[in-house]
């Protein structure tokens, strides 16, 4: 019993450690946009209605609603764990995860990729929460 538990810990581990943290994905956009991030920008375009991207999707809270501490859920159904941090602490550890679902999201609601700055802002603002 004593081995399985030390085996669960060592699997677990690496897959909730992540490779990265959000203070760093904030600093690392901040500088690939030379500016530093604004909360309040983030939210705004958070919740701002877009015209660019896919009718079906024209803001963030269509999937993940206005209350980043709640759930969201996708068009299928599927649930979408809450976006604030304060809720889902693990939730921006893993630079890969992070690149793809902006890289989605982006196209989804702005028809286009997320500029640094905006991802920096959103970060900011989703760190917040």
């Amino acid at each position: 019993m004593k081995r399985l538990l030390i085996l669960s810990v060592l699997v677990a581990g690496p897959a909730l450690a992540g490779d990265t943290t959000p203070a760093q994905l904030i600093a690392g956009y901040e500088a690939a946009a030379g500016a530093k991030a604004d909360a309040a920008r983030g939210k705004e375009l958070f919740l701002w209605t877009q015209t660019g991207g896919k009718p079906d999707t024209p803001s963030c809270t269509t999937c993940h609603g206005a209350d980043v501490t709640k759930a969201g859920q996708t068009r299928t159904g599927k649930e979408i764990a809450p976006l604030a941090l304060s809720v889902t602490p693990d939730r921006f550890t893993d630079t890969a995860k992070v690149e793809k679902w902006f890289g989605r999201n982006c196209n989804s609601v702005l028809g286009r990729d997320c500029t640094p700055a905006e991802k920096a802002d959103l970060m900011a603002w989703l760190a917040t929460q």
